[in-house]
């Protein structure tokens, strides 16, 4: 009874926007742990900490010791966009316009949503964009 085509719908269900609710609160909790992580990386790395006396495969296991400050800032501030999209997102859901696509007003797909929460084009208007 719930399965509908995009195409008859305008908006999602309360329970459908939940489900995207939970996904984005998952991905925002561990994107703010990895931003956490490069932040520390890039601010600690410096050439008297003691980082460089551990052993070898240590370093290799935490990769993000081996790069640059630079490169780790640069990773540390796309994690802060993917944080402002995946907040951005929750208010889509708060205010009622989440998973509708911008360009063309039709919902985006769930599958498509599932994989990037975030988005706010559907596939046939991102290809246009890239087109």
């Amino acid at each position: 009874m719930e399965e509908y085509s995009t195409e008859e719908k305008t908006r999602y269900s309360a329970e459908e926007l939940e489900e995207f609710r939970q996904i984005i609160l998952e991905k925002l909790e561990k994107a703010k742990a990895d931003l956490a992580l490069l932040v520390e990386a890039y601010t600690n790395n410096s050439d008297a900490d003691t980082n460089d006396t551990s052993p070898t495969f240590k370093v290799l296991e935490e990769g993000q010791q081996v790069l640059s400050k630079e490169e780790n800032s640069r990773l540390a501030d796309r994690q802060r966009r993917f944080i402002n999209n995946l907040e951005a997102a929750l208010l889509r859901i708060e205010n009622g316009t989440y998973g509708i696509c911008r360009e063309t007003g039709k919902l985006i797909s769930k599958e498509r949503l599932r994989a990037v929460p975030h988005a706010t084009l559907s596939i046939e208007a991102k290809n246009k964009q890239n087109g």
